[in-house]
């Protein structure tokens, strides 16, 4: 049950609904290329919604990695989710809320991922490591897991294709849609290690660390010997696995989702590539796709959404 006050205050808004998504258009270029590449193949309707999820899901990042990361409190994510309560009530306290609730009236849209990415950022709060990986799987199922539930609303489900004969309902790919969401944030974390190590977190399990006698010391000061490569050659492997499993689940989406799904989906994992064309050195370099490739990708994106 949401906990509202019973008259929220009014606010006024400085810009239009068309123009507050125009703004989060401009947000999502910005700061994610290859999202965004992603959204542009999607009807006007979705990729506007998607939009609105991005720049809200990038907002709550910001509290714990953004310029003003080091004044935020649990208190503050308290009140970040009090907010994030007030959109789902049809009470946007700004014109970038506004563009969320819009969506929520015309997708059919969820709080509890919302909330659980909230749980995301206050783990990053207090925790800069991870013994093993079933602890990063709930954060990176928290922080990104979570946004592919969000977006399943606004993808659509193909009610045909996806229902069996002998099945009691229609099939809801949540589990693939989680998986691409782990696939992606695992992504980050690779090619984020040095960006991360700079800000003391260490992401990478420790656990796995110990596999292959590689020690936080060695990862902080930027090691990139044979102990390394094989580190990085067992978590990419990884990730790709969870990619696989996405993958599974994007012919049952609606048709017109499934070529700007898999265009995102290729065009991300192919970050793991490039990490690897770079000798797997996150520390001195940024791993990114050039755009030639990017552009290649497309054909494939569009033959497997047709074929797959």
């Amino acid at each position: 049950m949401l906990q509202l006050p019973k008259s929220p205050p009014k606010v006024t808004m400085r810009l239009s609904l068309e123009e507050a998504y125009e703004e989060c258009r401009q947000i999502t270029a910005k700061y994610s290329k290859t999202f965004y590449l992603g959204t542009r193949l999607m009807s006007e309707a979705k990729r506007r919604a998607i939009w609105a999820i991005y720049v809200w899901c990038r907002r709550t990042d910001e509290l714990v990695d953004g310029p003003d990361a080091k004044q935020t409190t649990p208190e503050t994510l308290d009140q970040w989710e009090a907010r994030l309560e007030a959109i789902f009530a049809g009470h946007p306290q700004d014109e970038l809320d506004l563009t969320l609730t819009d969506t929520l009236q015309r997708f059919p849209l969820e709080i509890q991922p919302f909330r659980d990415m909230i749980e995301g950022q206050r783990m990053d709060l207090y925790r800069s490591r991870y013994e093993t990986f079933e602890e990063l799987k709930l954060y990176c199922y928290r922080v990104a897991g979570t946004v592919g539930l969000m977006s399943e609303g606004v993808m659509g489900i193909n009610r045909v294709a996806s229902t069996a004969p002998w099945a009691d309902g229609p099939y809801h790919p949540t589990q693939e849609a989680i998986a691409l969401g782990i696939a992606n944030q695992l992504t980050n974390i690779l090619r984020d290690v040095g960006e991360d190590a700079r800000r003391g977190r260490i992401y990478l399990p420790l656990e796995d660390l110990a596999l292959f006698d590689y020690t936080e010391r060695d990862l902080l000061e930027g090691v990139t010997d044979d102990r390394w490569q094989a580190l990085m050659q067992f978590e990419i492997q990884r990730a790709r696995k969870y990619y696989l499993e996405a993958e599974q689940g994007i012919s049952a989406l609606s048709p017109d989702a499934r070529l700007p799904v898999w265009a995102a989906t290729i065009l991300y994992s192919n970050i793991l590539t490039e990490i690897e064309r770079n000798d797997y050195d996150v520390f001195s370099q940024r791993a990114y796709v050039p755009s030639w490739r990017k552009a290649l990708c497309l054909p494939v994106a569009w033959l497997r959404a047709q074929a797959l």
